[in-house]
């Protein structure tokens, strides 16, 4: 008597569309094994695709197969579909069941394998449903390919947004918040160029937002957030974004500078969101030795903590948290704006503030410049192209390179065009910020980490040098700037002078 074990595989599309089930199979297999005089060893069902013997069953049972050799003659199932839907896998899977001495057999579609024709017949049984995956997969490949030309978001919605329908059954997605704003806070972030995107997600947590690092270092990269669908290569056909059906979470310039600060093309200050209380100048701080930055860390003592800012290097720089600490609330004071001169710092601003729409014009002005330099570029890279001057491959990479920086202009432009008319009580902006520049020293000091590392990022784009005396500092915020030039001119002045001229840089 021969002995069987019997294999039952569905896929859940299959159960679902075609009505397989497990009990019908192993009905049928059962009824045979009586028929035939079979005893049934096991029993074994699967629910996984047979696009490959990648399935947990099926390891499971090759493994007992091979550790139980010579107690099983044959391995049944219903059709040649049910044991695998890749032709080239299944003879290998067949010739690996014959050295164990394994008959497989599909019941509604006997074989006699020693028959050398049937191997015909075999091989258009294994490969019909191979067919019809590959064709399946097709089918499905160009339909998601269109509905993406046709702006349609397909998968599971990015973070920020969640997947809805119409009542027609059509799906989309929409806007969903707070994910939404905390991703735009992101991406503005993060295009400052002070932090890395590690910090600007721990950030995001603190704020609220679930999200793995990968996953979110995946949504940076990701047009959707701008309204655009990303259409990879496809045989004649360039990737490209086309337009979104769904609303954007930010601007195209906006993505495109995340992008430049993500690829290193923008640098970024290394600034650091979380740091000791005493540490506020870790990372804005450079070696007056060695020029590395200086790091921060804490030594335990008797009884208490003493901090300390170090170089990581073997040069030995070390000074006490508490005297460099001092000497920047002391460098500080050189920049605090002295009362008799608020007024002009007021007017300065006014004249800055009107020079705006100007600067605005001006900028326009330079990015359809820059376009049109691009297409020239692309119109000489032709010319070349045709007198054999370059060769097809380069002028790919021309064209591609210019196509890039003309998107990313006209995004800028765009950006530039959909900007609102300025509309503040400027008065009571300046007159906030003069205050501001008045104590900025008591309100450095007052202030939570965070907002001391805000304020010294604003104010120092450039690192610090501390000698151990004091702070020598580079380029200065424009505005700090503006206030410490006023001290130096004017301060000297004497008292009742009635002159409005002033040593200033102005725009003509």
């Amino acid at each position: 008597m021969k002995t069987a074990d019997l294999y039952i595989r569905v896929s859940t599309d299959e159960q679902a569309d075609k009505g397989y089930s497990q009990r019908s199979q192993e009905d049928v297999l059962r009824r045979y094994c009586e028929l035939n005089n079979i005893t049934v060893r096991k029993v074994i069902y699967e629910d996984h695709s047979a696009k490959t013997f990648i399935r947990p069953e099926w390891n499971k049972l090759l493994a007992d197969l091979k550790k139980h050799k010579g107690k099983t003659n044959l391995l049944l199932f219903t059709k040649w579909d049910r044991f695998s839907r890749n032709a080239s896998d299944a003879y290998y899977m067949i010739s690996v069941l014959k050295k164990l001495g394994i008959e497989p057999v599909a019941i509604e579609q006997p074989l006699d394998t020693s028959v050398p024709e049937n191997k015909m017949m075999l091989a258009v049984y294994l490969t019909a449903p191979e067919i019809e995956n590959d064709r399946r997969g097709l089918n499905t490949f160009y339909g998601i390919r269109q509905a993406k030309k046709e702006g349609r978001w397909m998968g599971v919605a990015p973070i920020g947004y969640k997947n809805k329908a119409h009542e027609n059954g059509k799906k989309y997605i929409a806007i969903n918040e707070p994910d939404a704003s905390l991703m735009k806070w992101a991406f503005e972030t993060l295009a400052e160029g002070f932090y890395a995107a590690g910090q600007v997600l721990i950030a995001a947590r603190e704020k609220g937002l679930v999200c793995s690092k990968n996953n979110f270092l995946t949504a940076l990269r990701n047009p959707c957030y701008m309204g655009k669908i990303r259409l990879a290569a496809f045989k004649n056909e360039a990737a490209c974004f086309v337009p979104g059906l769904h609303e954007p979470i930010i601007s195209e310039a906006l993505f495109y500078k995340v992008q430049d600060v993500m690829d290193g093309r923008v640098r970024q200050s290394g600034k650091q969101i979380y740091v000791p209380e005493m540490l506020p100048l870790r990372g804005f701080l450079k070696c007056p030795k060695c020029t590395r930055l200086l790091t921060g860390s804490a030594t335990k003592g008797r009884n208490q903590y003493f901090h300390y800012y170090h170089c990581s290097s073997s040069c030995g720089t070390r000074f006490r948290a508490e005297l460099v600490n001092d000497s920047f609330v002391a460098e500080l004071q050189k920049y605090k704006l002295r009362r008799p001169m608020g007024a002009i710092y007021c007017r300065v601003v006014h004249d800055q503030f009107h020079n705006m729409t100007r600067a605005t014009i001006d900028h326009r002005r330079r990015l359809v410049t820059a376009v049109t330099e691009q297409n020239n570029r692309m119109s000489k890279a032709r010319e070349l192209l045709l007198l054999n001057d370059i060769d097809g491959d380069d002028y790919k990479i021309i064209k591609k390179d210019c196509e890039d920086r003309i998107i990313r202009l006209e995004a800028e432009l765009r950006e530039i065009a959909e900007k609102p008319v300025i509309n503040i009580d400027l008065d009571e902006i300046v007159n906030k910020a003069v205050l501001t520049f008045e104590n900025i020293d008591s309100i450095y000091v007052k202030a939570d980490i965070a907002k001391k590392r805000e304020i010294i990022g604003s104010m120092f784009p450039e690192k610090i040098v501390f000698d151990g005396k004091e702070h020598r500092t580079g380029k200065l915020n424009e505005a700090m700037a503006l206030s410490h030039l006023i001290n130096r001119k004017l301060q000297g002045k004497k008292n009742g002078a009635k002159s409005m001229k002033f040593d200033l840089p102005h725009e003509g």
